[in-house]
């Protein structure tokens, strides 16, 4: 399996970084439930330099951020310290000040009103807490736009005081809800996010290169954004993250490597349990890989900044549900992957999955903008459908 696997996935990486259009670069693993079975690089961090893309190199990981937010929070859940169903302002009181919107008056200003009921982390977990994001809501994109709403990625805490899209609980919107756990894992513990992540899961797990912060030397292995043109050519972004951000953003604050976002998928292959300690119950993770949201479905993303998003959507047509705080397909996917696994993504065309059924999980790294880029999301859709293929051949011989 082993041979077989590593000569496909060699061969999609480096067509991903030499076909027309193409990706600058790009880092994808797999491991089993032990250990990295496959890694490979391709191309280069940033088009115009020399200097060529290695297993080590360091991302932006943007969403994929929000399983390890959700992770600390349901360590908080195992201790007793936080109460999924209660409010969330007992955690972060700034949420209590939110309303929801209604439109806008004729002078363009937002008509608001009291939420129904209140916020809750269980809500957040499930993006049902009523919260979106610019890039993908048409209504923050006019907030933005006309009365200076912040972007997320300004890393501040204006940029979460948004008002409410909807209802608490009432549907579901993927937004700024994972950043409002980290609000509240804060409140909790009493210490910065950065800090909580490298006490209870990145030393547990061995993760030494993720961080809400670079340091020097991950910023000479960074892999650079690139914007993708109408021409389909790439151009290099001198795009970063504030360097000492004024919050820590749950939802997509990360740099780290792929290496140790394998660590990580390992310890939910392993039911919470890490390479130097236990990071999760085993009981808790069977809970949190659930489908939560009952008979509610997650829906197609919207790509309102075309410089950011391209409309999106997993494996178009089949049901997926949302976990504590992953997508759920409720069918077997195209690729091979059972239902029941667990994967999501980041902005700049990064995925990942999780099957735990199988014991495997794999993630795809790239830096492009924007999101559900064609080339760099098939050429991943490729990638995890070879191995499971390699896996089927595996299971019949």
């Amino acid at each position: 399996m082993l041979a077989e696997l590593k000569t496909s996935a060699d061969v999609i990486l480096d067509n991903a970084v030499t076909s027309q259009p193409s990706v600058a670069g790009v880092v994808a693993m797999i491991t089993d439930r032990h250990h990295t079975i496959y890694e490979g690089a391709a191309g280069k961090r940033r088009l115009d330099r020399d200097a060529g893309m290695t297993s080590d190199s360091v991302f932006a990981l943007f969403s994929t951020t929000k399983a390890i937010t959700a992770t600390a929070v349901l360590q908080l859940v195992e201790e007793g310290r936080l109460d999924l169903d209660a409010p969330a302002s007992h955690y972060s009181p700034d949420i209590g000040k939110l309303q929801v919107i209604e439109g806008f008056e004729e002078t363009g200003a937002p008509k608001l009103r009291a939420p129904k009921r209140s916020i809750t982390t269980r809500m957040l977990m499930l993006h049902t807490g009523g919260f979106g994001y610019d890039f993908f809501n048409e209504t923050y994109n006019r907030l933005a736009r006309e009365r200076g709403q912040p972007s997320v990625v300004t890393a501040s805490k204006a940029a979460l005081m948004t008002p409410l899209l909807f209802d608490p609980g009432e549907r579901w919107e993927y937004g700024t809800n994972i950043d409002w756990c980290g609000q509240i894992v804060e409140g909790i513990t009493g210490k910065r996010l950065g800090q909580v992540f490298k006490e209870r899961i990145f030393d547990p797990l061995g993760m030494q290169n993720s961080t809400f912060e670079l340091t020097d030397a991950m910023r000479s292995k960074l892999a650079i954004v690139h914007a993708r043109n109408s021409d389909g050519s790439l151009t290099p972004m001198d795009f970063e993250l504030p360097p000492q951000p004024e919050v820590h953003m749950g939802g997509h604050g990360l740099y780290g490597t792929v290496g140790d976002y394998m660590r990580f998928i390992r310890m939910w292959l392993n039911d919470g349990a890490g390479e130097h300690g236990r990071v999760l119950k085993a009981e808790t993770v069977r809970m949190a890989e659930k489908n939560h949201l009952g008979d509610k479905k997650i829906s197609p993303l919207p790509g309102v900044i075309p410089a950011l998003s391209n409309d999106a959507e997993f494996f178009p047509g089949a049901p997926k549900s949302w976990s504590f705080s992953f997508m759920v397909n409720d069918e077997e996917a195209p690729t091979g992957r059972p239902a029941g696994a667990l994967g999501w993504a980041g902005l700049a065309n990064l995925f990942y999955w999780i099957d735990r059924k199988n014991g495997f999980g794999g993630f795809w790294a790239t830096q492009i903008l924007p999101f559900a880029d064609p080339v760099s999301f098939s050429a991943y859709l490729d990638f995890e459908s070879a191995f499971y293929a390699s896996l089927k051949q595996r299971n019949v011989a």
